[in-house]
């Protein structure tokens, strides 16, 4: 429930893409929100406010002259209360009007009078999203300090295709969860690597391991949340790249490789989590292997593969540099001597047993003055913590420009 203890005020416009908003007061509530909304009167037009009321357990505010505030004074009390303001769907009319600083109903008045930040989710027509009237006012609101969250590009109501398209509920959620993020590498740009390397033995045959990716697209997610910019390079998954992260993908450990090496100038943070196999076939076959009756197995001869890690730490002048270790045992020994080896400031060590391939993970970290135990958490959780520790670690290197790393 990483919404746990906030509240939220949803304001709802004129759109067909408000039918996605009740999808989104249930997602908001179930990260624990407590969600007010607000509906402009075009909004009414496409779902009823005995919808939102029956979703989010609470009176549902369309009048700016409502009787059932006792103060008459909706505009003011609903803001004063919450952490943060969010429309979705933010239609051309209304992002129009804010950009104007005009207040001529609930919403509208509630958005001018608000102390709280805010958050719009802009859905419209391609044509309307690209009009240079939309820019212009887009333009301004980025420079009022506003949230732009999208639009999405795909198909579209009116069955145009491009962009407009208002995000889905549960990408608005997970913007709106970032929000929330401590903004502890802003301005910082993080390279990172992860999941598995697949090594071709013949066209359909290879060597790799039972790398999911998750605890990498955790930390990207997690760097991305903390103001960073983000580069994945990923071997084969199957998971979504966090939104607002720029992913590179791979299949071979030489792939990989080349592709940090080609991206890792001016980057301030580079974490090694993929599992890259440490050796790779010699001379892959251009055709399958067929197994014959009575027949050797067929003898095939490895070579080992580049430690991208390593060469990266070499750098005259490396990133911050953070390792993985994922261990069967003696966890303690076998991270501590990858992190001396490597002349890195931090290691990340886990068993085995303990996480790969799942949603939760426990962590150490290792570091110059010693260990740091995380407990089971969910793997973006502990990613939050691990951003929060390199973000400490880079402050102190710049605070000591010899330190380690």
């Amino acid at each position: 429930m990483e919404l746990a203890g906030k509240r939220i005020v949803l304001g709802i416009t004129g759109g067909i893409a408000a039918y996605k908003a009740a999808e989104l007061v249930r997602l908001l509530i179930k990260e624990g929100a407590s969600v007010h909304v607000v509906m402009s009167e075009a909004a009414t037009h496409f779902v009823t406010p005995v919808t939102f009321q029956a979703l989010s357990g609470k009176l549902v505010f369309t009048d700016q002259w409502d009787p059932r505030v006792a103060n008459n004074m909706a505009h003011i009390d609903l803001s004063r209360e919450a952490d943060a303001l969010l429309v979705a769907p933010a239609s051309a009319d209304f992002l129009a009007k804010l950009a104007g600083g005009l207040a001529d109903d609930l919403l509208t008045t509630l958005v001018l009078a608000r102390d709280c930040p805010l958050l719009v989710a802009p859905a419209m027509n391609r044509q309307m999203w690209e009009n240079p009237a939309t820019r212009r006012n887009i333009a301004v609101l980025r420079s009022d300090g506003v949230s732009v969250i999208g639009p999405a590009c795909g198909d579209q109501a009116c069955g145009e295709t491009g962009p407009g398209r208002m995000l889905e509920p549960e990408e608005i959620v997970d913007e709106t969860i970032a929000h929330f993020q401590p903004q502890l590498l802003a301005g910082k740009r993080l390279l990172l690597t992860a999941g598995p390397t697949f090594e071709a033995i013949d066209p359909v045959r290879g060597i790799t391991n039972l790398s999911s990716g998750k605890m990498g697209y955790a930390i990207a997610r997690a760097a991305r949340e903390a103001g960073a910019q983000v580069t994945l390079v990923s071997g084969p998954v199957s998971l979504p790249c966090p939104r607002g992260v720029t992913r590179i993908s791979v299949t071979s450990a030489l792939q990989m490789h080349a592709a940090v090496l080609g991206q890792v100038a001016d980057n301030d943070v580079f974490v090694a989590v993929a599992a890259v196999a440490d050796y790779r076939p010699a001379e892959p076959l251009d055709q399958k292997i067929k197994k014959a009756a009575q027949a050797a197995p067929p003898a095939i001869e490895l070579v080992q593969n580049p430690d991208i890690l390593g060469e990266i730490a070499a750098l005259p002048a490396p990133p911050l540099c953070v390792g993985f270790a994922a261990e069967s045992e003696k966890l303690a020994e076998y991270a501590e001597s990858k992190r001396r080896s490597k002349k890195i400031p931090l290691i990340v060590g886990n068993l085995i047993h303990d996480g790969f391939g799942g949603d939760d993970n426990r962590l150490v970290l290792f570091d110059d003055e010693g260990q740091h135990a995380l407990p089971v958490a969910p793997k973006i959780d502990l990613a939050r913590h691990l951003v929060a520790h390199i973000a400490a670690l880079l402050e102190k290197r710049q605070c000591t420009p010899a330190s380690t790393g």
